[in-house]
């Protein structure tokens, strides 16, 4: 009989840091569908309601996972330049991201307004007021830059799971289009990075454009 079947109370000391780290160590090692109270309660060694009092559901589990995740990004100075800064930003959110399995589907499941992910939001944003964006389009802008580095993280950490569901050998006369450039779709895992920083560049050569429209107004 275990110490939670005989009624014994859970282990002293357990805090909500310990549970989120268990909480990672479960996603690390089986995924997102690996994360569960039962699965903390069993690696810290508590009865699950310890877990619960700490987390209060589940879905604040998964808050305070992303947080912890991009409370991991790299915290080392930032460039001058603000779209050099912005880049700076998004690359290390996706590397922080990148360090846990399923770490991209998990942040994008959660809405987590809590320290690491506000510091993440301000530096993005701080960034594209100093370089003349106005505040509005700032806000979005943030938003446009999020839903981009979500989108592709996510595709990257399940590359092998999807890789070869699109066919190199379309039908050329039902895609023609996509026929001319499906050895582009098709990349392997290594081009992520360049598609990412491809990416960035477009959201940022479009801020440029917008700045000096606006000045010329």
């Amino acid at each position: 009989m275990t110490k939670k079947q005989a009624g014994i109370p859970a282990r002293a000391g357990v805090s909500v840091e310990a549970v989120v780290r268990a909480a990672l160590g479960a996603l690390d090692e089986g995924g997102l569908e690996a994360v569960s109270m039962r699965s903390i309660a069993d690696r810290l060694d508590v009865r699950m309601n310890t877990v619960l009092w700490h987390t209060k559901s589940k879905a604040r589990l998964h808050e305070l996972m992303a947080d912890a995740i991009l409370a991991e990004m790299d915290s080392g100075e930032l460039p001058d330049a603000w779209d050099d800064r912005v880049r700076e930003v998004a690359h290390r959110a996706r590397r922080a991201m990148l360090a846990h399995r399923d770490g991209a589907r998990l942040v994008t499941g959660t809405y987590a307004a809590e320290p690491a992910t506000l510091r993440f939001a301000d530096q993005l944003v701080q960034a594209l007021l100093d370089g003349g964006v106005p505040e509005r389009e700032a806000a979005w802008a943030c938003w446009t830059f999020v839903y981009f580095l979500l989108g592709l993280v996510q595709e990257e950490q399940a590359f092998h799971e999807q890789a070869g569901r699109l066919d190199p050998e379309l039908p050329v006369a039902a895609y023609p289009a996509l026929t001319r450039v499906v050895e582009h779709l098709t990349a392997d895992a290594a081009g992520y990075e360049e598609r990412f920083d491809f990416g960035l560049s477009l959201l940022l050569d479009s801020l440029r454009a917008r700045a000096g429209e606006g000045r010329a107004h």
